[in-house]
């Protein structure tokens, strides 16, 4: 049975996918790895366009090629930013990684451990359409 990557593994799989990062209006290149619950590490970077709002976030690839492969249950996202740079998921992405779960462990450089919750306490969630009313 394979064994799990560590925080120090994941953080080094996201600075890998972070050199593969095309960041050339933000100069902001970031990568993000993300374990699933059955220990596979997927990676994704960020991908800037000059129409900017189609640019897409490393933690949105990474989170989308997961769930492209099948997978629907995740455990730790490492992100690694610009060197010296704790970088924090942006609302889009907390709110998009929130749909599989609000426990998921967030691991970033520089800075302590938290989970998907700590960051977006009051997410938007699937129970909140059962109560739409018009």
């Amino acid at each position: 049975m394979p064994q799990t990557p560590t925080s120090t593994e994941l953080l080094a799989a996201a600075r890998a996918a972070r050199e593969r990062a095309y960041a050339p209006y933000s100069n902001f290149a970031v990568g993000a790895a993300l374990l699933t619950a059955g220990g596979e590490v997927l990676t994704g970077s960020n991908v800037e366009n000059a129409s900017y709002g189609l640019t897409m976030c490393a933690e949105r690839s990474a989170l989308f090629t997961a769930v492209s492969a099948g997978h629907r249950d995740f455990v730790t996202l490492a992100i690694a930013g610009p060197d010296g740079t704790a970088t924090t998921p942006c609302g889009a992405c907390l709110q998009a990684l929130s749909e599989f779960g609000d426990g998921l462990r967030i691991v970033r450089d520089g800075a302590a451990e938290v989970t998907l919750r700590d960051l977006l306490p009051d997410a938007f969630g699937r129970e909140m359409l059962g109560r739409a009313r018009i």
